[in-house]
């Protein structure tokens, strides 16, 4: 089995629900296994909270208010999609750091559009959206570890 069946072979398993799978032929032997949780999505969010509250303990009690009001159409938040990773690598938003970003919040995307690229050994995966709509947030930061199937955009289909 030559690196580009194992290429395509791991994006059909990635796509599925298959857990693990094994292939045996006259050159070899291959295995392929899929991570089951995702580790990074947790602890992510928490520095953040942990680095604005110490600053000034009055001020962001009064800014998550103001958030509230935004956040108050979350009926919307029933119908967003989320695109998750296909695989286990790290996350850049753009293709090269002198180009523009990929997708960002407000960003049209529809599929087969470049959203973002996940490395994973020395490979630059681009990752198509498969959905049409806008996205909303960013959920991962750039050049950021993601385990397989981590949500990386919300989406609101159109």
């Amino acid at each position: 089995m030559d690196l580009k069946q194992i290429h395509e072979l791991i994006k059909i398993i990635n796509k599925s629900n298959i857990g693990e799978i094994s292939i045996e032929d006259k050159d070899g032997k291959v295995t392929i296994k899929q991570k089951e949780e995702p580790v990074v999505t947790v602890a992510a969010p928490a520095p953040q909270v942990f680095h604005t509250a110490p600053a000034q303990a009055a001020q962001p009690a009064a800014a998550p208010a103001a958030p509230a009001a935004p956040a108050a159409p979350a009926p919307k938040a029933d119908n967003l999609i989320t695109i998750k990773s296909p695989m286990i690598g790290t996350f850049y938003r753009r293709p090269s750091p002198d180009k523009p970003m990929l997708a960002d919040v407000g960003t049209e995307i529809a599929p087969g559009k470049v959203v973002c690229i996940i490395e994973a050994m020395k490979l630059f995966n681009e990752i198509e959206s498969e959905i049409s709509g806008t996205i909303v947030k960013v959920l991962v930061d750039d050049a950021s570890p993601v385990e397989y199937d981590q949500p990386l955009f919300l989406v609101e289909p159109k």
